[in-house]
């Protein structure tokens, strides 16, 4: 019985364990872009990006391939510093804001591309079409902590996706290239000490 019970215990303790290595960690808005670039008429390369987006990263540090990624966009927050091909960008020949607010992704797999690298599978979500792509990662860095006693690590991605997989804008190709670039510079944040 004594054994059996001890056991249990330990069972409960590694499994304690094991959900502790997974963290919890909120995207930071304020110090996290979402940007991207097109080429226009093959001459010049056109960059904007999104100023509202919200998430949640599930890390491991031992482990990263436990970890997953929830990301949310408002699609309506794109800037690219014109107004005029800002309200393009919202209307129903691109985005369509008011039908499909939100751009999301979600991780599937994550996976260790080799020293401080990631690859990470998802399902990205934009005007109304789920497709999968692959983000490359670089980081994340070690977390440090501020003087709340919240800790900050940082990575970043990239990925380019072909904008007509997602029905978005029926511009041609000469004008706007299909493939568009999308950098990610993210800060997340884990509370640990007084609220901010």
């Amino acid at each position: 019985m004594a054994r059996k019970a001890y056991i249990l215990v330990l069972a409960m303790g590694l499994a304690v364990a094991a959900a502790a290595q997974t963290e919890t960690w909120q995207l930071d808005p304020a110090h996290t872009a979402a940007q991207f670039a097109v080429r226009h008429m093959g001459i010049s390369t056109v960059r904007g990006n999104f100023t509202k987006l919200s998430g949640t990263v599930q890390y491991d540090a031992s482990d990263p391939s436990k970890s997953s990624i929830d990301a949310t966009i408002d699609a309506a927050s794109a800037d690219t510093r014109v107004e005029m091909r800002d309200n393009d960008l919202r209307s129903p020949k691109f985005f369509d804001v008011a039908k499909f607010p939100t751009i999301t992704f979600k991780s599937k797999r994550v996976e260790p591309a080799g020293a401080g690298k990631l690859k990470v599978t998802g399902d990205l979500t934009m005007h109304g079409v789920t497709k999968e792509v692959v983000l490359d990662v670089d980081g994340p860095s070690e977390p440090i902590k501020d003087p709340r006693g919240n800790s900050h690590m940082g990575a970043s991605a990239t990925t380019t996706i072909n904008r007509r997989d997602f029905g978005v804008g029926a511009i041609p190709a000469a004008v706007v290239s299909e493939n568009v670039a999308i950098t990610l510079d993210l800060e997340l944040v884990k509370q640990g000490g007084a609220k901010q």
